[in-house]
């Protein structure tokens, strides 16, 4: 019997033990499995209204202990009939039958109104469908920038930094090169080839980006030597390169800090670099690897976190059972901070658990920020404060929050009109906050402004996801802005190749140049 066979049966056991149950107080819809199941499994649960519009989506692992799954609360709503779609994974649904169940629910009546707020706004007053018009500015090979978090424009706004590569449907080895370039948009989007490299992922590419200190003509990013894995300082102008002592992920105006791509390369496939020297697993948490602070000047680095130290401060149960690693090391605006998630995966069949810090650039006054199992997706709002798509402290219900990086301070944000994980990022001015989603099952990834004044969701895009670019070489939209806050530009494969398109968005937005 095929995997998916086993993971289609599996799915069917399940259908049989689910129903609606009456919410307990707080819990809005909820939904009941009994008997539990005896074993681990994956599904996808989506609150869909008669409208087609999807108001909530979890993704859930049944367990002994699973016997209730909240999944909406009721006075986030509108009117009508709904009905429950319960899935496999989505990342396993193509692969499948396209299999799924369907529990029927009625909301009728008034909506609760919020104690204090007047009526209760609901999503279908506040999301706006608003599709902007799309530029291709990449053709021919494949093409994509990487992450969300940094801008791919150089300071003018003329060049566009991309990667290029001659494939797109599966992992890269070693051996494989891909072009670091940039595009002319002032010049018929012309490609220009500036280096190579075989130190690369599909989620991130190689941490390309303008540097902080020369953002006009200058860049960094990552290349192989030796197995070995190092950070190139690159003036586009003059072609003059210059190699720091190790590899980067993120950069300050006088500092970067980085990680251990080897063994970010086996914790988590499709961010870190095949076939490193350094990997350092399978000790769990070494006192010798972890975070390291790279000095532009002189080009050398040490360690300054070391996930040993990490792993002493256990806050989490079982933390002892797996391997830890840092990723998603991001610098607050003004470089006076950096903040990370360590994360450790106790059973290879269960998602690994994330906790998040704030650090001083010299590593020595660490804060743990949150440590309530998930958090995923962020951007900083101003050197103190950063929004993230994660689990709210004390409960189990996943948001948007804006986390104080100094005080156990949080607000969320986007309640009425958001259900599920983005790329988020804010506007230069800080009035929007862009962000994407994961494919629908249509397969269909949503791009979204939101207006932080207002709480007004504007959806300005909808891109179809080829299902066969899934798992470690999927296609994230990862929306980035331009520097003026007048463009956002995008990965993309709705056209059945990885390219990259630039969205003006300064219609909605009101940016000027």
């Amino acid at each position: 019997m095929s995997t998916d066979q086993q993971r289609l049966e599996k799915f069917q056991r399940i259908l049989p033990r689910l129903a609606l149950l009456e919410p307990q107080p707080g819990e809005g819809i909820v939904i009941g499995i009994d008997p539990p199941m005896a074993e681990l499994c994956d599904i996808t649960l989506r609150l869909v209204h008669e409208s087609g519009r999807t108001y909530a989506q979890r993704d859930v692992q049944l367990s002994p202990e699973v016997t209730r799954i909240p999944l909406a609360a009721t006075h986030n709503l509108p009117l009508g009939d709904f009905e429950v779609v319960i899935t496999p994974p989505l990342a396993e649904y193509y692969s499948m039958t396209q299999i799924e169940h369907r529990l029927p629910l009625s909301l009728g009546g008034a909506p609760a109104a919020q104690s204090g707020a007047g009526p209760a706004a609901t999503q279908s007053n506040k999301i706006e469908q608003h599709p902007l018009e799309v530029r291709p500015i990449t053709s021919g090979k494949h093409h994509f920038f990487g992450y969300y978090d940094k801008y791919p424009w150089n300071q003018s706004g003329r060049y566009h930094l991309a990667l290029e590569t001659d494939f797109v449907d599966r992992q890269p080895t070693r051996d494989d090169v891909a072009v670091i370039g940039m595009i002319d948009t002032e010049d018929g989007n012309r490609w220009i080839p500036l280096a190579e490299t075989s130190a690369w992922s599909w989620q991130q590419g190689t941490m390309l980006q303008w540097l902080p200190s020369s953002p006009e003509d200058t860049i960094i990013y990552n290349v192989r030597e030796d197995d070995r894995f190092y950070a190139v300082i690159h003036n586009v102008v003059t072609d003059e390169k210059r190699r720091l002592s190790r590899s980067f992920y993120a950069v300050a105006e006088d500092y970067a800090v980085g990680l251990n791509y080897a063994r970010l390369h086996h914790t988590r496939p499709g961010y870190g670099y095949p076939d490193g020297a350094e990997n350092t697993l399978p000790d769990p948490h070494p006192d010798h690897d972890g975070v390291y602070r790279i000095d532009l000047k002189t080009g050398e680095s040490e360690l300054i976190i070391s996930l040993q130290r990490l792993f002493e401060t256990q806050t989490i149960p079982r933390m002892h059972l797996g391997p830890h690693w840092v990723n998603h090391l991001t610098i607050s605006p003004d470089g006076s901070n950096f903040v990370f998630l360590n994360r450790c995966q106790f059973d290879p069949k269960v998602r690994f658990n994330d906790r998040f810090y704030r650090s001083s650039p010299d590593g020595k006054d660490i804060r743990l920020v949150h440590d309530n199992t998930y958090f995923s997706h962020f951007g900083y709002f101003d050197e103190r404060t950063i929004v993230a798509y994660a689990r709210t402290p004390g409960t189990d219900t996943d948001e948007y929050a804006l986390y104080d990086l100094y005080e156990d301070k949080f607000t969320p944000i986007g309640q009425e009109v958001f259900s599920s994980d983005g790329h988020c990022s804010f506007s230069p001015d800080r009035k929007w906050m862009l962000t994407d989603t994961y494919p629908d099952a249509e397969s269909n990834r949503i791009l979204i402004l939101y207006e932080m004044a207002t709480g007004r969701r504007v959806d300005i895009g909808k891109f179809f996801s080829p299902p066969e670019l899934k798992n470690e070489i999927r296609c994230d939209l990862h929306p980035r802005w331009s520097r003026d806050g007048r463009k956002v530009s995008i990965d993309s494969a709705h056209t059945g190749q990885r390219q990259i398109h630039v969205i003006d968005v300064s219609a909605i937005t009101g940016a000027r140049s």
